[in-house]
């Protein structure tokens, strides 16, 4: 056994040269003690499709972050899970369970909420590693920001959409699949939706979708609805004063980043990183 402290470039290297010449208990390497083994790496590999160099590099850093955790004794459970989507709900101005339909028309729901627990997670990991180490974006950051990222600002009043609607979903998914097919089966509208008219799951999904692409399947008025969005009109500009918030949180979760970027590059040069062979 021998201990190697070395950049993780050079490292990975040396792995790839002594991989074959032998593996303790399947361990391939151990990162301040915590093994990585070689079906770790295989599935990581198989996973990303990448390099075994790559997949141990990212093993390391993943070891890194879990012992992170670890020391700071961050969890989250489903309460807090649960608490973070009604706050979203509630942006967005639905109730949880509008939310949730609106939701699970896009993506797996049961996924949706892996993906808040882990933001949450990432989230506390970095108020307690950088907590009163970061300088608080100020009025003249956030107008800096919102001056070279207007067009994140703009929001359009109108949309043209092809509307489709049907009892069967199934007809509506062969209907995406194929914009030529045509069914007695299927409603379709041309139409111009008013965002301040509309339902606001329908105002989720449309302000979603880009022009020139269909949105999800989403069900509204206990029937299947399909949108195409054909094009978006009467732009206008959020004011700095509505998104002073959303700035503030995107400005210092870029900070965050990359001090923890630059925290665990630091964790890597003095982590006891060992290749067994």
């Amino acid at each position: 056994m021998i201990k190697k402290i070395l950049p993780i470039g050079l490292l990975c290297s040396m792995f790839a040269l002594t991989i074959n010449a032998g593996i303790v208990n399947g361990i391939a390497l151990s990162i301040n003690e915590y093994p990585i083994t070689m079906v770790d790496i295989d599935n990581k590999m198989e996973e990303l499709k990448i390099s075994k160099n790559e997949a141990v590099s990212i093993l390391i850093d993943e070891a890194l972050y879990n012992q992170s955790l670890d020391k700071y004794k961050i969890s989250v459970d489903s309460f807090d899970v649960d608490a973070q989507i009604e706050k979203l709900a509630k942006n967005n101005k639905m109730t949880m369970i509008e939310f949730k339909n609106a939701v699970k028309q896009q993506e797996d729901y049961d996924k949706f909420s892996e993906k808040i627990k882990l933001q949450l997670r990432h989230q506390k990991l970095v108020s307690a590693i950088a907590s009163n180490k970061l300088i608080m974006a100020n009025d003249e950051d956030l107008k800096i920001y919102y001056n070279n990222n207007i067009e994140q600002f703009k929001n359009a009043e109108k949309i043209d959409v092809i509307h489709y609607t049907s009892k069967d979903k199934a007809l509506l998914e062969a209907l995406k699949a194929n914009p030529m097919l045509s069914n007695p089966n299927v409603l379709v509208v041309n139409e111009t939706l008013k965002i301040d008219k509309i339902s606001d799951q329908m105002k989720y999904i449309v302000t979603k979708t880009p022009e020139k692409s269909f949105s999800t399947i989403f069900v509204e008025n206990q029937t299947f609805n399909l949108l195409f969005v054909s094009s978006k009109a009467d732009i206008k500009i959020t004011p700095l004063e509505i998104v002073k918030e959303t700035i503030f949180n995107e400005i210092m979760t870029n900070r965050e980043n990359e001090y923890l970027k630059n925290y665990f590059e630091n964790l890597k040069l003095g982590a006891n990183i060992k290749i067994l062979k």
